[in-house]
């Protein structure tokens, strides 16, 4: 530490930053390495698949129905890692730009210390053309030390930058996330291929056995469904007639109801005919009888009246 005592603050912000990035860049090495490792180990285990094998396994399964051997396996897992897993393919862009990085700060910290040692001397060298050059010349060993102080910034920053940059490509040669990732994938193209493809059903005919296999299972598929086709209209028909014979009682108990009163209604309506015809058989009786009482009145009328003209005419005689 008592070399970087005496630097200025900005080639101390530079290295302090390039440290924080190593150790940032070894956690995200050893991460990323161990976490590729263990899905690696999981592909190979019994347990129930979850999380990034569940997404992979039915993303498999629904392209192996469809297109069986055909299928891409390799593209499916690519396409999945790169849904599922876009961390870890971010830390793996991150440390693969790593070392360059370290480099290029250890370069900014090499200007920055030239420039500050440059502006000193050429500060210093200023009062060379100045009266008071003999009286500053006690103030040149602290020129000189601040302009020592800015190569040390140069010297210093691309030291710790090299040396950030060797060592971290170092443990990516024991750790590399990349041969990990590689493992990992081939892991998985041997367990979806081997070990899951056989036990899955596909609509892609290997050959004609495979299409009047197909054909087979298709036709079973539809007589299924045309089954619980039937049986549900079936239960929907014995659902309506059940309502429509409640409603046909309904209906009934009510047209009793109504037939009872029209009974009724016609009963009176009957009885009231049976009085008016009793009264229509009396009043044709009275009317007769003053017909014939009429008739004997005329009659009567008329021998009155033939009595009277033969009593005329005796008395004339």
């Amino acid at each position: 530490m008592g070399l970087f005592r005496n630097l200025p603050a900005g080639g101390f912000a530079v290295i302090v930053i390039i440290a924080l990035l190593f150790i940032l860049a070894l956690l995200i090495l050893f991460y990323t390495s161990a976490r590729y490792r263990r899905l690696a180990a999981l592909s190979a285990g019994a347990e129930e698949k979850r999380g990034f094998h569940k997404a992979l396994l039915d993303e498999f399964s629904a392209a192996y129905q469809k297109y069986g051997r055909d299928v891409n396996t390799p593209a499916i897992i690519n396409d999945v890692i790169g849904h599922k897993l876009g961390g870890l393919l971010l830390c793996e862009r991150f440390l693969n730009n790593a070392v360059s990085l370290f480099v290029t700060l250890g370069l900014f910290g090499t200007f920055l210390g030239l420039s500050m040692s440059v502006s000193s001397l050429t500060e210093l060298i200023s009062y060379s053309n100045t009266e008071e050059w003999l009286s500053v010349l006690d103030s040149v060993g602290g020129g000189l030390m601040s302009a020592l102080g800015g190569m040390g910034v140069a010297f210093y920053t691309s030291l710790v930058g090299a040396g950030c940059s060797i060592l971290l490509t170092i443990l990516r040669t024991v750790f590399n996330p990349q041969t990990e990732r590689e493992k990992l994938e081939t892991r998985l193209e041997l367990w979806l291929d081997t070990e899951i493809a056989p036990d899955l059903a596909t609509e892609a005919a290997r050959d004609e056995t495979d299409l009047v296999n197909n054909m087979i299972r298709a036709l079973n598929t539809t007589v299924q469904e045309i089954k619980l086709s039937l049986g549900a209209a079936a239960l929907s028909y014995s659902d309506s007639t059940r309502s429509a014979s409640a409603a046909l009682v309904k209906a009934s108990e009510s047209n009793k109801a109504a037939l009872s009163v029209f009974d009724q209604t016609v009963d009176k309506f009957n009885e009231g005919v049976h009085d008016f015809s009793e009264v229509d058989y009396n009043l044709r009786g009275s009317v007769e009888r003053m017909d014939l009482a009429v008739r004997d009145l005329a009659n009567a009328m008329r021998e009155i009246n033939r009595r009277m003209g033969n009593t005329k005419e005796g008395a004339k005689s």
